[in-house]
This record gives structure tokens, sequence and C-alpha cells, in this order.
């Protein structure tokens, strides 16, 4: 199997061949077990170093903190308590996901709004010299899931949008340069997210399509992403049923999920697709797998069936006990231990792991974000706001017709702050001269104080989300006034930096503007939009009226 390591995509010489096979055959049981693990460092904790201590794993997956020095001395510790060499992941898939302390880069739907390849290859530069630089050499991108249900909450603004052409041009363009810097990609939700509006952190999807229809679609996404020797492929919590159908005629198993299907790793993905790198599962703990069966079982089945790797754990010990039972026991068998094991070394000696590492600093990092490496990251910021509709001619606003204000905003949310925090595109109207209002729980919605009401929605995709909408209730507080639409008694604009598709709840706005992300030089477009000093996109990706004519007008 080995000499397979000298195809793509790993190209291995004799060295790194040498190296692969000298290092798996010194691994005891134990710790070739641990390398099949891919554990998640949040909190920096020495609770998380004892883990590496005790499995061994063969990769971490870090959420990187607020803090450079605090990050950088976690990830040094990291090393040094590992026998083998780690695998470092990551989501790098920018816009809420950008590094705090690096560059703010626009996530894959507002880059894809541009149209321009040279744009993607531009931001996944700039995010893999940061990675490097903080010692991520693998990451879980591109995301090639197609926008195909507007109600998924999950898709969203993770994607390069609806257009399969699109998405395959961008998608090469972020495999090639993050492999080039030394990172590697990670095409993601196989076997096809999309036409299954429901999250699979919550639910096993469901990939509908005929299998004619999956070819010209995700067959054609995922060949292409092998053709351009993408080096891991994440297999997900998602049903293919059309394709299990021909295969096995058991109506329960045609809705296994991929990432614990034999039939979907290894006969479609690896013998027709004829993929030789990494496939590392999706994260172990959602429904969409810990609803299949016992979680002693799920371990199991993750190596099993065709994963090389398990990410994330719900106990990492006890998961860890699991897979060595299993591997005793013979429910994962010998070929497949040692199929993915050297896979997971093949892919660290194709990234140079096999070689003495230099120590990760913090001043390497200030001096990288003191040059001039992402200096086009505002411009490509401004360039993605896309202004979907201006009705009546509401913009440009001014102080003339516009001084008095009133802004209603969820704030920006995210799964992981129960507390949303605070848009600032209030505070750069005040600093205009306007006078704004923001409205306030238990405050009265009297729109006839005001000379324009201004709508700001933050929910970039979320996880464990079931879908995306505007809470009318919610926003104006109260069970009368979310019935009532202000947009008939004063000029209105609605701004979403995030979800594209708020349009099917609003559609009689007269402004609708899609930002994609809150980051803060989008914020900033979409004010100098706002005020007519900024030439908005007029392209995306998706249909942000979501096939329903109604909403244009």
């Amino acid at each position: 199997m080995n000499e397979s390591f000298r195809n793509a995509p790993f190209f291995l010489g004799d060295t790194e061949l040498t190296w692969v096979n000298k290092t798996y055959s010194e691994l005891t049981l134990e710790q070739k077990v641990g390398q099949l693990f891919n554990l998640i460092v949040r909190a920096n904790s020495a609770e998380e170093l004892s883990l590496i201590d005790t499995i061994q794993p063969g990769a971490v997956t870090k959420f990187v903190g607020q803090d450079l020095d605090t990050e950088v001395k976690m990830m040094n510790q990291l090393r040094s308590h590992s026998v083998i060499p780690l695998l470092v992941s990551g989501d790098l898939e920018g816009g809420g996901m950008s590094f705090p302390f690096g560059a703010q880069v626009p996530n894959q739907l507002g880059l894809a709004g541009l149209k321009d390849e040279s744009a993607v290859e531009y931001c996944t530069q700039v995010i893999a010299q940061e990675a490097k630089l903080l010692g991520i050499n693998w990451s879980f991108t591109p995301v090639v899931d197609i926008n195909a249900k507007f109600r998924s909450a999950v898709v969203g603004t993770r994607s390069y949008g609806s257009d399969v052409d699109v998405i395959e041009s961008m998608s090469r363009s972020n495999i090639t340069t993050f492999q080039k810097n030394g990172i590697a990609a990670t095409a993601k939700h196989w076997p096809g997210e999309g036409f299954d509006d429901r999250d699979q952190h919550l639910v096993t999807t469901v990939n509908p399509l005929t299998m004619s229809e999956w070819e010209e679609r995700y067959g054609r996404l995922y060949r292409s992403a092998i053709d351009s020797n993408v080096m891991s492929i994440m297999s997900a919590h998602i049903a293919l049923p059309e394709y299990v159908k021909t295969h096995n005629d058991n109506p329960a198993e045609w809705w296994r999920p991929a990432s614990v299907s034999k039939l979907l790793n290894e006969q479609l993905l690896r013998g027709e697709l004829g993929f030789n790198g990494l496939i590392v599962s999706d994260a172990t703990v959602m429904a969409g797998l810990s609803s299949w069966t016992k979680r002693e079982n799920v371990v199991a089945e993750i190596i099993e069936n065709g994963c090389d790797m398990l990410l994330f754990c719900k106990d990492p010990v006890e998961d860890y006990a699991y897979m060595l039972k299993a591997v005793r026991e013979g429910r994962v068998s010998e070929t497949r231990l040692e199929q993915s094991v050297m896979r997971i070394l093949a892919m660290k000696a194709a990234l140079g792991l096999h070689e003495k590492q230099e120590e990760i600093s913090s001043s390497k990092f200030k001096d990288m974000l003191a040059s001039d490496y992402a200096d086009r990251i505002p411009e490509l910021n401004r360039r993605t706001v896309h202004l979907v509709k201006n009705r009546d001619n509401i913009l440009p606003i001014s102080l003339e017709r516009h001084q008095r204000v009133l802004v209603i905003s969820t704030g920006i949310r995210h799964v992981f702050s129960p507390i949303p925090a605070p848009l600032s595109v209030a505070t750069m109207l005040k600093n205009e001269g306007f006078e704004v209002t923001e409205f306030q729980t238990g405050m009265a919605l009297n729109v006839k104080e005001y000379d324009l009401l201004l709508y700001l929605n933050a929910d970039e995709s979320m996880l464990v989300k079931s879908h995306i909408y505007i809470d009318w209730m919610a926003l104006h507080d109260g069970f009368g006034n979310a019935m009532y639409r202000p947009w008939v008694d004063i000029p209105t604009v609605m701004v979403s930096f995030g979800h594209p598709y708020l349009l099917y709840d609003a559609p009689k706005v007269p402004v609708y503007i899609n930002a994609y992300s809150p980051l803060l030089e989008v914020q900033k477009a979409v004010v100098e939009g706002l005020l007519g000093r900024l030439s908005f996109n007029s392209n995306a990706a998706i249909d942000p009226f979501c096939g329903l004519e109604q909403l244009r007008y």
C-alpha cells in the first residue's frame, strides 16, 4: 500500500516513505490507535495537554482565541507533548472564523459574489500565511457544498454559492493555494450538502439526488478536487440513498451516514472516484451520527467503514478505550488500522512534518502583521457588499432627508456566544452627524419620530440552529408589533451581515443589502454605500430572491 503514496495526492519520495514505514513499524498498538484521533483544543488548558500525553492523537483541531502570545505558547506545548508530529487542523473559512488578531478575510460566499478567482487565491494566501505561523498545517476547507435550499442555516455563507462552475473554480484555487503553502486542504462535506435544509449537527441529512444528478454536481466537484490533488476529504453525516439502493436492498441502510458507510467511503469515493488521500470524519458528536447507534459502535464504525481519522470526541479517554477494544476484538480490522495510520503518517510526511519544525514565535507573526501581506483585504471586503434592491430610490441616504435614524439590530450572533456582540453601524452613522436611536426592549415602536428605519441582522451560517429567519416578535419586542411592517410609513433599509435569504421573511422591504459577514471593514463598506460613497456589488453567487418573483418587488 505504501508505494501508492508516491502518487497523488501525497507524492512522497524515498526519504518520506522510509520515514512513514519506520515510524509505523515502531508504533505500539496503543500509539497506532491514538493516531486515529483528532482532538479539539479550545481552552488552552492543562487538562487538554494531559489528554495529548494520554492518547497521543494524530491530530488536534485548534480553536484560536483572542491572545496571540497565549496561542503561540499553547501550540509549542502541544508539539512538545507529542511523540509523533501533530497534524493541526482548523476551519480556515474566513469571515467570522478569521483569526481574531489577524486579517479579517471575507467568507466563501462573499468572495464568490466577486466572480474573481484571483481574489480567492489572494485571501487563501493571506489565511495560509497566518495559519502557518500559528502552527496550523491542515485546513478544513474548501466547503464544496451547493446553496440549493435557501433555508439551510449550515451551508449559507460557508459555501461558494449555487453555481457549480463558480464553486469548482474557486475550490480549486483554495486547494492549490493552501497546499502550495504547506497546508493540507480538505474538500467537505462528502457526499455533498445543500439539497436538504436541515443541519447534520441535529439530524442525519439526506442528499436526495439521483446518481446522474449527483454526478453533474457533486461528482464533478469532488473529481475536480481530487484532480487538484486535495490531500483530504471530510466524510459527513449525510446519506446518499440513491447510490446505496443500487447496492443494498435493506431500506434501513439507505439512510446510513456517509461517515460510517463503507459503500460511500470505500466503493464510491476511493473505488469509483479514485481518491487516495486521507478521509477524516466530520465531528462525531453531531446528532447526524450519534443518533445512528451507540457511541461504542460509532467509534469503531468510523474507521472500519472507511474513514482514516475520527474528529472530536464525546469523552476522549472513553472513546480511545472504545477504539482500542474494537481493534483488539477485530471490529476494527488490522487491515483498516494499518491503512488509516499509514495514510495519516503519509500526509504528515507530505507536509514535511517528518523534518524538524521551527518553534512558533509571536514575533514572527507580529512582523507579518506589520508588513503588507494583507493590504488588499479591506478593498476586497468592501467589494463583497451586494445591493439586492433599492425600491423608490431611498438610497443614498443623507442628513437632509434622513437626519433621525432608528436602528433595530439583532447584534452579531454566534453559537458559542450567549450574548450577541454589538454592530458598529449605529456609531458610524452618529459620527457622520445622524441622530441615531437604537431600539431596545420596552421601547415603543413609534416610527413617526424618525426619518429612516435601518434593520441590521448579523447571523452568519449557524451550527445547531435549524433555520435562520427573521424573528419578528423578538425583533420588534412583542406580539402585536410582530405583525407591523414599518416600511409602509417610513423609508426602510434592511441589511444582512450574514444569511443572504432574509427577503423570504421581508418580501416588501424597499431596500435590501446582503453583506454576508459582520467584519468591521464590511460594516464600514455598508455605511459608505448607504451614503453613496461606494458603489455596491451588483453580482451574487446565490439567488437572494429564493426563486420567488414576489421578493423582487
